[in-house]
């Protein structure tokens, strides 16, 4: 262009610089094309990328240089690494799909305004629905089990009774997926489990009660043979008159006497079964964990004080509450701890602890002692109504202590090592 601006200043150039002009007009147009064709070619790889379209390629150009034919390369390798991040990402939905399908655990997701995202077999069949694009749905199908999911809440769980055969706990979770928040429930059957604890929890139960039940019954039973053939026996006519002899009187006596002691023995034992089976619903109340313990060692002071026991309480916060119905949890925790001085009255340098604090989202209540601790043979059943092994114990108080932790949803664990340490740890 410096020369045509030249060459028109100099008359005798004048043909020079039409040539140069339309030379100059030329490149232009070229240059126009060239920059044309290279944005068509990237709005057309970045259309790839945004339909998700890489089955295309670039190679239609590469005769006009290296530089195109290496653009065309690097898209074409660009479009290769989608492909497969695409085909790996279609695989692990694949699999995690089949894997959402078989487990056992009803699973649904749902966002806000309830439009359906995820539902797996087990969902459909819990819900006894075959699809459903929102969960409102399901209100005209079963509106006790929509309410029971629409009202869970994250973290925690909801009971649901259906029919014999389904008794769901339904827990959720919320996530924010592509700043759409979304419900993740899962929907488990728990009534084989529980029809299984119930058998085995009634067979002990039944056990249990035949042992207590015959260990009274059987003498009573031998005695009343006994009297009888001792009235048979040892009865003599005189005078118109039945005579007892003093020898049969004497046994007749002491065979009336164990009658009555035995007889007193199974009413004891009735009344037992009725106090584990009549227990009141707790009234719960805001209290101070710290007060809770403190009141309880005061209450067991003076027992201990009798003891060579080293008893310690503590309590790791002054700001921890529960909420629980006071005298009940005090009953345990007195049930537990006298349980313990029992158990180390010849255990030397015999120590107690009752210790508060808090451990994973839980307000935490441990009894540990260092007595002679409870078999690996026995930790399996002395949480079963009536199983003791003390002898003059009812076998009532550790079931009762777990059935009142339960009603506080809570729990009572133990762990035992013989001669070492046992620690009761109630869970809030």
């Amino acid at each position: 262009m410096a020369l045509f601006i030249f060459m028109i200043s100099r008359p005798n150039m004048l043909f020079a610089a039409i040539l140069t002009f339309i030379i100059i007009i030329g490149q232009l147009v070229e240059i126009c094309r060239f920059v044309s064709q290279t944005n068509r070619k990237l709005t057309r790889f970045l259309e790839s990328v945004k339909y998700s379209d890489f089955i295309s390629g670039f190679t239609s150009d590469n005769k006009l240089g290296k530089s195109f034919r290496e653009l065309n390369v690097a898209f074409n390798e660009v479009l290769e690494a989608f492909r497969k991040a695409r085909s790996e990402k279609e695989e692990h939905w694949q699999y995690l799909n089949s894997v959402v399908q078989q487990v056992r655990t009803g699973i649904l997701s749902f966002d806000a305004e309830g439009n359906v995202q995820l539902m797996n077999a087990n969902a459909k069949r819990f819900m006894n629905v075959t699809s459903i694009k929102n969960i409102k749905e399901l209100i005209q199908i079963n509106a006790k089990l929509y309410h029971a999911i629409n009202s869970v809440e994250p973290g925690k769980s909801e009971l649901y009774k259906g029919s014999n055969e389904l008794y769901l706990t339904i827990q959720a979770t919320e996530l924010r997926i592509r700043a759409i928040d979304v419900k993740l429930v899962t929907l488990q059957n728990i009534q084989p489990e529980l029809q299984k604890q119930e058998l085995e929890a009634w067979q002990n139960l039944t056990r249990v009660l035949r042992h207590e039940i015959m260990n009274s019954i059987t003498p009573i039973s031998s005695l009343t043979s006994t009297l009888r053939d001792i009235l048979e026996q040892e009865m003599v006519r005189k005078d118109g008159h039945w005579e007892l002899k003093e020898e049969g009187a004497d046994d007749l006596k002491e065979g009336l006497s164990t009658i009555e002691n035995r007889s007193r023995g199974l009413i004891k034992f009735i009344d037992a079964y009725r106090e584990y089976t009549s227990l009141p619903k707790p009234h719960l109340s805001t209290i101070r964990l710290k007060d809770l313990l403190d009141k309880v060692a005061q209450l067991m002071k003076n027992e201990i004080r009798k003891t060579k026991i080293a008893f310690h309480c503590e309590c790791s916060s002054d700001y921890l509450t529960i909420q629980a119905d006071l005298e009940m949890i005090e009953q345990v925790l007195i049930n537990l701890l006298k349980n313990a001085v029992e158990a180390m009255m010849e255990t030397e340098n015999a120590r107690l602890q009752l210790i508060g604090r808090y451990e994973e989202n839980a307000v935490i209540i441990e009894v540990t002692d260092n007595g002679p601790g409870i078999i690996k043979e026995a930790l399996e059943h002395i949480f079963v109504p009536f199983y003791t092994t003390k002898r003059t114990g009812s076998g009532i108080g550790l079931s009762l202590s777990r059935q009142i932790m339960q009603m506080h949803n809570g729990s009572l664990s133990v762990v035992s090592e013989p001669d070492v340490k046992t620690t009761f740890t109630l869970k809030f």
